[in-house]
């Protein structure tokens, strides 16, 4: 497992560039999102509509489903209020399964994927049933909670499933939790040739397995020193188990059709009454998606000693010999079925509890869903308030007399004014682990590395949001700008999170500064050590004032500089238009001694100036751009100088030159680093875009290095 230690460096500047015209950057290590449409645009008329989708079983006294009834046969009211019937559909399902297809004509083995590819689930238009008679089955492995032995368990049992169960009727997706996000692995599919190759594909193991809450008297002995309580993270561990569930149930809803959701998970423990928000949370999101979920509990039957099995050390103290310890264990089993059990049942599923055969839980789900009605109407309640909404579901045939299964009731969206703490972290939290991009606020990003000795990398990152589109609250009579910053960087090759990003930018703001915020950027800055790599890096910014956010998303190289032999060693290329004290930000994250360490381990930082990145890299003629890298010699003994110097191209032809600067690498440093600055004056080079290009000449080794970037000159 690659490790790595992070400097957390959490600060933000704004910046005097101007944010408007922007150059959309090639290079690999910037880019920017945009939100569809211009700020120009003649104003639009915008009607909202709400399409509520209930699910609807009839059966007869005898049980037998009931055939041939048409919207004008169903009554529907909403909190009392008789709404309009506008989608209708019949689904009737087989259930005898196929035998497993033979491969391919031609193709001698079944393709296993060397590593599993994301997707998602493809929506719906509004009124469209997209999949008419076929039954929905979306297979869920929480891999983050479940042991190796009851991964292998569920992948196996879901592959038996796949070969010997599956009909005619049935589509099957695929979705992983990896203690991270929720990644969707397979969409809806009946190649079961390719459903088999993802499932034989997933790591067992990759998980850690999340931590029971044990007390005292069910704790093994292991002696080791006293730690913090294992309830404290296990609260939080609850909570994101919980929460991404949700986040599969939601991206099950973008389907009008019945979907059932099969949870394999190595039990879920409640700690009190801490996880109830989201516990309830994550079922009202399943029923207003129309999700069954059905969990299946992957420990199969447990026969487990009263002193525990062989996994675990001996528990210690006297709770071994009055019962308390063999207690405790079979209470927080119990417990930890009985969540899965409340999951199941209030959505409208089932538990599968202490069975061994846990295909036996999908084939559960899948004979549930036979004969059903898809009945869709536009709810009449515009309301944004979040509360619950009754439906009822009657029929007005004459003569006939039914049993009809569905859905109570709804929760209704809630406007962002309305969201109170919770809402506000679920909604980061979601919009972390959805796929699909938020583009409220337009995001530029800027990623660079610096080597720090043979084994690390320091990476500075710089997040860009244009000031005008923030909106300022009043607060104690002073504007504010209030900013949430959530992200994640992961090992691109095994998906593993290395480091997170969080925190909450306030500024309060004086008349003149809140003035010139809408004509200029606000940067955010973070900076953290990693090892050589590729990486993936996401970051959410949401505006507190209005709730929009924002997402950037890209992957990024922190190159093995030790192994370069051909080229000059040399770090990224920093371009810039601004040196800023940092006690003139806007708003400072870090104060006093925090905020001194985090500023000698970034390199942008010299004599308490940072060098802000200009993310777009769109600079006004009026002003000197600087550029900054830094070369790095080695073991090379003697110490000789560096050349370097940077070149303006346009069209293919060299339309300025700096004179060269040479850089002698510093004799106390390991990596004998040689620091380079160059300033350059725009005012006289014309308008227009340009090929910036840095060359560092290593004359003694006969070794060059070159680095290019556009860049665009504004008046």
């Amino acid at each position: 497992m690659r490790t790595t230690r992070s400097i957390p460096l959490r600060f933000a500047l704004a910046a005097l560039a101007v944010f408007a015209a922007t150059l959309s950057a090639a290079a690999q290590l910037t880019g920017q999102n945009r939100p569809v449409g211009e700020s120009n645009q003649a104003p639009t008329i915008k009607v909202t509509t709400r399409l509520v989708i209930e699910s609807v079983v009839v059966k007869d006294k005898k049980g037998n489903p009931i055939d041939g009834l048409t919207a004008k046969d169903f009554t529907i009211t909403e909190d009392g209020v008789p709404q309009t019937v506008k989608v209708c559909e019949h689904q009737t399902l087989p259930d005898a399964p196929l035998p497993m297809p033979g491969p391919a004509a031609g193709a001698e083995n079944v393709k296993i994927y060397n590593r599993l590819a994301l997707t998602q689930i493809s929506p719906e238009t509004p009124g469209e049933v997209k999949y008419k008679d076929r039954r929905l089955i979306a297979l869920y492995f929480d891999m983050y909670g479940m042991p190796p032995e009851d991964q292998l368990r569920a992948l196996g049992d879901a592959e038996k499933f796949i070969r010997t169960q599956m009909t005619a009727a049935d589509l099957v997706s695929i979705l992983r939790y990896n203690g991270a996000s929720v990644d969707v692995l397979q969409d809806f599919s009946d190649d079961r040739n390719r459903l088999l190759s993802i499932l034989e594909t997933m790591i067992v193991g990759e998980g850690q397995g999340g931590a029971e809450n044990a007390d005292d008297a069910g704790s093994a002995d292991t002696g080791a020193a006293f730690g913090q309580d294992d309830s404290e993270f296990n609260i939080f561990t609850t909570d994101r188990q919980l929460s991404a569930l949700q986040t599969a149930a939601e991206s099950l809803g973008r389907l009008n059709e019945k979907k059932l959701l099969v949870y394999f998970a190595s039990g879920l423990t409640l700690n009190g009454l801490d996880n109830q928000a989201q516990l309830h949370a994550t079922e009202d999101s399943a029923i207003r998606a129309g999700v069954e979920i059905w969990a299946v509990d992957a420990r199969g039957l447990v026969a487990s000693g009263p002193m525990g099995d062989a996994t675990t050390g001996s528990p210690g103290g006297m709770a071994m010999y009055t019962g308390a310890s063999a207690g405790a264990q079979t209470s927080r089993f119990e417990r930890s079925q009985d969540t899965l059990f409340a999951v199941a049942t209030d959505t409208g599923g089932k538990a599968l509890l202490d069975n061994n055969d846990l295909s036996q839980g999908i084939v559960q789900a899948q004979r549930s869903l036979s004969n059903y009605y898809i009945l869709g109407y536009y709810s009449s309640n515009q309301a944004l308030d979040g509360k619950f909404r009754k439906v009822k579901v009657a029929l007005n045939k004459a003569g006939l007399d039914a049993k009809l299964d569905y859905q109570q009731g709804y929760f209704g969206d809630k406007e962002w004014g309305k969201f109170n703490t919770a809402d506000k972290e679920r909604q980061l939290e979601d919009a972390l682990m959805q796929g699909d991009p938020w583009t409220d606020l337009t995001i530029a990003l800027e990623i660079d590395y610096f080597q720090l000795n043979h084994a690390e990398y320091y990476v500075p990152i710089m997040v860009k949001i244009p000031g005008s589109e923030l909106a300022l609250a009043k607060k104690r009579g002073a504007e504010q700008a209030t900013i949430d910053f959530v992200g994640e960087i992961k090992d691109d090759y095994g998906g593993t999170t290395v480091t997170n990003i969080r925190d909450f930018v306030s500024a309060k703001l004086s008349d003149t500064t809140a003035a010139e915020l809408a004509k200029r950027p606000v940067e955010y800055s973070s900076g953290y050590t990693l090892l050589p790599g590729k990486y993936t890096i996401k970051v959410l910014a949401r505006d507190d004032a209005t709730g929009r956010i924002g997402t950037f998303q890209t992957t990024f190289v922190v190159p093995n500089l030790n192994k370069e032999t051909l080229r000059v060693p040399i770090s990224s290329v920093v371009l810039s238009a601004q040196r800023a004290p940092m006690t003139d930000a806007i708003y400072n994250a870090s104060k006093g001694k925090e905020q001194a360490k985090e500023a000698a381990a970034d390199p942008l930082v010299v004599n308490n100036e940072k060098l802000i990145p200009s993310v777009t890299r769109v600079f006004s003629k009026a002003r000197s751009i600087y550029v900054f890298l830094q070369a790095y010699e080695g073991a090379t003994e003697p110490v000789q100088p560096l050349i370097g110097y940077v070149s303006f191209y346009q069209s293919g032809k060299k339309i300025y030159e700096t004179q060269p600067l040479e850089a002698t690498p510093a004799p106390s440093t390991r990596l004998q680093t040689a620091p380079m600055n160059f300033t350059v004056d725009l005012s006289q080079l014309p308008l227009g875009r340009y090929a910036c290009q840095v060359t560092v000449l290593d004359p003694s080794g006969q070794k060059s290095a070159f680095w290019q970037a556009p860049i665009m000159l504004v008046p």
